[in-house]
């Protein structure tokens, strides 16, 4: 049975902290892999978590600034991964499979937006790529890693989302104009229906799937865009200070939904769902307004249909 697109009344609301969602919960012994867990959320949801008592590895492209950047953190290791590439996500998983141990929580948290158009791979849309694809590798490939009867994966996207369904004739645009933002769209589209289907894979074996968005925060993902860009969008004023009425979450207030997702008990034997402000989420209104999740995001169909494509580009698939 597939977990109900609605509010849960977890107790908790956006202004909750990653603090606050791991309030009693202990994580001794249990072992979580945060993707870009060095900086913004993602640091956030390393020291979180640590701090909860699990051991954290932090998969980075920048191996070097990832050390730097936890240290001082106990209970981290740093290895090197690259999402937009798919022999160093083989690599990665390899090395992790290797050492022998299992995994308890993956957060995929590492992501690109709204960058210029640019191709990784055999020549992929990069932000599809990196945030989807990769992802969809590196989970598929640590799969007999993950612990059965009890792992949870949580796939960070956005209200980005709303923005764009999967672009089915044409997802690495290699036709047409190229719109940066709609390329975000779709790629944190993907990060929804990745974990539906992962969900409706691994519920059997008792690994779950959330997908969620973490709120808005300024963070180095906005390194792609112009400051004037984001003066015209409300986010900052001529001189960076941010606006408050764009609603911003500080880091620990954003990085607190994936934790949730990640660790609470509260959605134990659910999966499946898009979750915002410590919730689950319910579907988005009609009207538009960017909030809750749009019904071609969680849609089974378009879900197994994601999961097949990705699968046959990244020549993996855990399930086959």
């Amino acid at each position: 049975m597939t977990t109900a697109q609605h509010k849960i009344g977890s107790g908790f609301d956006r202004h909750s902290t990653a603090d606050d969602v791991l309030a009693g919960i202990d994580l001794t012994g249990r072992l979580a892999i945060v993707t870009g867990g060095y900086s913004g959320l993602g640091l956030e949801t390393t020291r979180a978590l640590t701090e909860a008592g699990a051991r954290v590895v932090v998969p980075a492209r920048r191996p070097t600034v990832a050390a730097e950047a936890v240290a001082g953190i106990d209970g981290v290791e740093v290895d090197e991964l690259d999402l937009g590439d798919l022999e160093s996500v083989r690599a990665f998983a390899d090395r992790f499979l290797a050492s022998g141990r299992t995994v308890d929580i993956v957060i995929d948290n590492a992501g690109i937006m709204a960058c210029p158009e640019t191709r990784v791979g055999p020549g992929w849309e990069a932000q599809f790529a990196t945030n989807h694809l990769g992802h969809f590798a590196l989970v598929n490939r640590l799969w007999p890693a993950i612990a059965p009867g009890g792992a949870r994966i949580v796939s960070v996207s956005s209200t980005g989302h709303h923005t764009s369904d999967i672009r089915w004739e044409d997802p690495h645009w290699n036709h047409g104009t190229y719109d940066k933002w709609e390329a975000y769209g779709q790629a944190k589209t993907a990060n929804v229906l990745f974990a539906v289907q992962l969900d409706a894979l691994g519920k059997d074996s008792g690994v779950r799937a959330f997908a969620l968005h973490p709120g808005g925060i300024l963070t180095p993902l906005q390194r792609h865009l112009p400051q004037q860009e984001m003066v015209e969008r409300g986010w900052i004023d001529e001189n960076g200070t941010p606006l408050n009425p764009a609603g911003f979450k500080s880091p620990e207030q954003g990085a607190a939904t994936q934790v949730w997702a990640a660790t609470s008990p509260q959605l134990s034997g659910m999966g499946g769902v898009y979750c915002e402000d410590c919730d689950i989420a319910e579907l988005a209104p009609a009207d538009g307004t960017r909030v809750g999740v749009r019904e071609y995001a969680i849609d089974p169909a378009s879900a197994a249909r994601l999961w097949d494509l990705s699968a046959e580009l990244t020549g993996v698939n855990a399930f086959a």
